[in-house]
């Protein structure tokens, strides 16, 4: 995911709003089966590599 900077002024909105141009190419609808072992397999691997990433977060706080 690149960065873009920001352009203008941010009057306390620092999250910048894509242009007509990108939302058209935003996928308007998706399908996922959340019933198929595959889907559940890569749900389980994502949530684990969060934990991990929380868990050397706070790790590095203390």
């Amino acid at each position: 995911m690149s960065e873009r900077p920001a352009s203008g002024t941010t009057a306390g909105n620092t999250k910048p709003s894509a242009s007509q141009d990108e939302q058209k190419h935003l996928p308007q609808d998706f399908d996922i089966d959340m019933d198929d072992p595959e889907t559940q397999k890569a749900a389980v691997a994502i949530q684990s590599q969060f934990r991990k990433f929380q868990k050397k977060k706070q790790d590095l706080k203390s």
